[in-house]
């Protein structure tokens, strides 16, 4: 197997990262200021390339979001299991930053970082509330095709 791939980034860019959280939480959203968010929501999109994790309030107003590309996974390794715990990871530094006790899951999607991402956030020491699937299923599906006349 070859090297993995993954930037690391500068003490530089890793200030920067943390001004940015921290000034969101300092401002707030829409008017939420930072003792005033105990509880949100945590949507999971997991598909077969990457893995897309958002944090959200009760309103659905997006606090923070991390993919595996934003990390510095390429290619086929976002799609990676190891690569959605890692995504998870960096969700639940934002959760601490915000100050967030207690959290609603919901997950979306077929692919492999769905389990591992809901692993890390509760062996991390995250307040799970509820685990939701809502990925969208076909009732019918589409018409069949007429059959072949030859």
């Amino acid at each position: 197997m070859g090297k993995k791939r993954i930037i690391k980034k500068t003490r530089q860019e890793l200030l920067e990262e943390r001004d940015t959280i921290e000034s969101g939480v300092k401002k707030g959203t829409k008017g939420f200021k930072k003792d005033k968010i105990d509880k949100a929501k945590i949507y999971i999109f997991s598909s077969y390339n990457n893995t897309i994790i958002t944090l959200t309030n009760d309103q659905g107003d997006t606090l923070a979001w991390s993919c595996a590309g934003k990390i510095g996974f390429k290619g086929t390794k976002k799609a990676t299991s190891y690569a959605a715990s890692k995504v998870a990871e960096n969700i639940i530094l934002s959760i601490e930053k915000l100050g967030i006790k207690k959290v609603e899951v919901f997950v979306k999607g077929i692919g492999g970082g769905r389990e591992s991402a809901i692993r890390s956030l509760a062996a991390k020491g995250v307040d799970i509330l509820s685990i939701k699937d809502i990925t969208p299923i076909p009732h019918n599906g589409c018409r069949p095709p007429k059959p072949r006349r030859v």
